[in-house]
């Protein structure tokens, strides 16, 4: 991307309508998994922070939607996430496949327990 959208939206808008339709699923669930995180766009994703710190950060890419919890988020969830292609700090969910929204409910509850003990 060029000229790095502003918004979540702008960026969601970069996508294929059914890509679109994936991102903002996973836009509401990690919203409903922390309500009081702050939007924002960093490193050219979408991004939420909590308590003024990094919580996750997602993305499209042109075979999967990237999720970035950290490398601690992930590691709690190793097993669940080992047979997902993973970087670290990151995991790809496959497009061809329905988005583990569960999973990424608990790894975002997970980062925002974490960061409220902090």
């Amino acid at each position: 991307m060029q000229n790095k959208p502003a918004t979540i939206e702008a960026y969601m808008q970069t996508f294929s309508a059914d890509v679109q339709a994936i991102l903002e699923t996973v836009r509401r669930t990690i919203r409903a998994a922390a309500p009081d995180a702050v939007e924002a766009i960093a490193y050219g994703l979408p991004a939420y922070k909590l308590n003024g710190k990094p919580l996750v950060y997602f993305g499209g890419f042109t075979n999967h939607i990237g999720l970035y919890a950290t490398p601690i988020g992930h590691a709690a969830f190793a097993d669940e996430l080992s047979k997902y292609k993973q970087g670290k700090g990151s995991v790809q969910f496959p497009l061809s496949e329905p988005m583990p929204l569960d999973l990424i409910t608990r790894m975002v509850q997970f980062r925002v327990n974490e960061l409220s003990a902090s």
